[in-house]
C-alpha cells in the first residue's frame, strides 16, 4: 500500500474536483492519500509519502503561482519521489499544443520534469464568475470558436475517464522497481 500526497492550486474549483476523484480512485486501488490546497497548506512538502501528484489550473497562460513556488522549494524531493503533474485548463479542451505549452514552461520556470503528465480540460463556470469576468471568458470562448457562450450555465469539459486512465497508469508506475521507473 502506497501512500499519495496531492498538493493542488485551483481558482473556481474544477481542479479541486479532479483532485478528489483522483484521490478516490486511490483509495479504491487500497492506497492511502492526502489532498491538501496550497494556499491553506503552506509550501512545504511533508514526509512519508511515496508519491506526489502536484495539481494546478492554468489561468492568463501561466500556472498558479503558489504551485510554482511549492515545486521550485521542494523540487529536489519532488525528483525523488515518484511524481506527476496534473494540468487543468480550457486549452486541453481543444488545443493540445497549447496545453503543453503550459506544462513546458511551468517545468522551464520550476526546472522540475515530473514523471507523468495528465492534461485535463477544465471548466467555463459562468454562474460562478463576477460580471466583468462571464463577459470576459464568454469573449475568449466566442474567440476561439466556440459555441457555449450561453452565460447563464456553466460547461465542464473534464473527461473523467482520462482522469481515471492517468492514476491508474500513474499507480502502476509507481508500483513498478526503482530501477524501471
Amino acid at each position: 500500500m502506497a501512500k499519495i500526497y496531492i498538493p493542488y492550486g485551483t481558482v473556481e474549483g474544477q481542479t479541486a474536483q479532479i483532485v478528489e476523484y483522483i484521490a478516490e480512485l486511490i483509495r479504491s486501488h487500497g492506497h492511502q492519500t492526502e489532498t491538501a490546497d496550497l494556499k491553506h497548506a503552506g509550501d512545504t512538502l511533508p514526509t512519508g509519502y511515496d508519491g506526489v501528484i502536484v495539481a494546478a489550473s492554468v489561468h492568463v497562460g501561466k500556472h498558479e503561482g503558489h504551485v510554482t513556488d511549492f515545486v521550485k522549494k521542494n523540487r529536489g524531493e519532488l525528483e525523488r519521489l515518484p511524481s506527476a503533474l496534473v494540468s487543468v485548463s480550457l486549452a486541453a479542451h481543444g488545443d493540445e499544443a497549447e496545453a503543453e505549452g503550459y506544462v513546458q514552461k511551468f517545468e522551464a520556470d520550476t526546472g522540475w520534469r515530473p514523471g507523468h503528465v495528465g492534461l485535463f480540460a477544465g471548466a467555463l463556470l459562468y454562474t460562478h464568475y463576477g460580471f466583468i469576468k462571464k463577459h470576459l471568458m464568454k469573449k475568449i470562448a466566442k474567440d476561439k470558436g466556440s459555441l457555449d457562450t450561453d452565460t447563464t450555465r456553466d460547461y465542464v469539459y473534464t473527461e473523467w475517464d482520462g482522469v481515471q486512465r492517468f492514476t491508474e497508469d500513474y499507480l502502476a508506475w509507481l508500483a513498478k522497481p526503482a530501477s524501471q521507473k
